[in-house]
This record gives C-alpha cells, structure tokens and sequence, in this order.
C-alpha cells in the first residue's frame, strides 16, 4: 500500500524567509496593528485627518501582515486566530467612534448617525458571517468586505475637511458609503445564510 504524497512546502524568497527568522510573533503585529489604530482615532478626535488616515492604512496593513505572517512562518495559533479577529473589530469600531465625536462636537447630528450607523453595520457584516460559520455555513456573501471598508474611510479620512486637496472634503461621502454598504452587505449575508438552510439537501 503506497503512502500518499508530502505537498510539497513552497519555496520561501530571501525576503520571506528574514521575515520568518525574525523573532516576531503574530500576535506582536496584531498589537502593532492595534496601537497605530488608536494612535489613528486620537488623531481623527483632534482632526488630524491627513495623520489619522495616514496611521490608519499603516494599522490596518499590520492587520493583514499578521495573518499573512501567521501562514508563513508556522507561528501561528487558535488563540492568535481568535485575537486577530477580535482586534479588527476594536480598530475599526474605536476609529469610527471617533469620527462620530467629530461630528457631534461640530454640531453635525446628521452625519454623527450616519457614521455611527455605519460602525454598527461593519460589526454586524463581520458578526453574520463569523454567525454563520458557527453553523458550518458559507457566510462570505456581499460586498463589503473588511478590505473595502479599510479603503473606504481610509480615503475619506485623507481626503477630508480640505486638509490634503484644497476644497476637497470625501469624508461625509466615505461615512455614507460605509453606512449603506454594511447594512446592505448585512441583509446580503441572511439571505445567503437563509437560502443555504432552505436548499434542498442529498
């Protein structure tokens, strides 16, 4: 009886293979991811747009080195899979709050809902899906994505109130955007979810 074949391991580029001899862990990049997030909400509090977007992309690119990392280099664990998951949804939350600070300490009532709206909605586009693999179903359906929604506000944090373009303010827009897209990609996630459980089984 023959043995099934090794899959074979890729071979790593010189660059890769530094990474993983670093003496990192997955778990330090989450935190690093974390700290620039904070540093990011502060800044957007102080409306520091142009810093905080800035510290914002910098936070969520340590978001998606840390999983990338975690595969990589074999360092990975269940605890550190949970924390990953756990810490994206502190970053964009407290980054969100913030924007809806600055909204309601210049008076804008409107937009401050809007962008609590759409913090709300990106915890729940992120809670269906984590739902429905609880259920051992597929729960990746719509279209906003943790990465649209990274680039989204990102471009509306740089592109606001005039700071980096002159005259030029996309941050209401971004804020708009995300709150549609999240409720929108929340509905789109049940009728997956409620289309799987209704499909007709073998």
């Amino acid at each position: 009886m023959s043995t099934p074949a090794e899959t074979p391991t890729p071979e790593r580029t010189k660059f890769q293979q530094w990474l993983v001899d670093l003496p990192l862990t997955p778990n330090q990049i989450s935190f690093a991811g974390l700290i620039g997030n904070l540093v990011a909400a502060v800044l957007v509090w102080q409306e520091h747009f142009v810093l905080g977007g800035v510290a914002f992309i910098l936070g969520s690119v340590m978001d998606t080195l840390d999983g990338r990392y975690s595969r990589m280099s074999g360092k990975g664990t269940t605890f550190g899979a949970f924390l990953d998951s756990t810490l994206d949804r502190i970053e964009e939350g407290i980054v969100l709050t913030a924007v809806v600070m600055v909204y309601a300490k210049n008076g804008d009532d409107i937009n401050a809902g809007i962008a609590a709206l759409a913090a709300v909605s990106s915890l729940l586009v992120s809670y269906t899906r984590a739902r429905a693999e609880g259920l051992g179903l597929d729960g990746k359906a719509g279209f906003g994505s943790r990465a649209v929604r990274v680039v989204i506000l990102a471009i509306g944090l740089v592109l606001a109130e005039g700071e980096l373009v002159d005259g030029l303010n996309l941050l209401d827009v971004s804020i708009w955007v995300l709150a549609a897209l999240g409720v929108f990609t929340t509905l789109q996630r049940m009728l997956h979810v409620r289309a799987q459980l209704n499909a007709p089984r073998d």
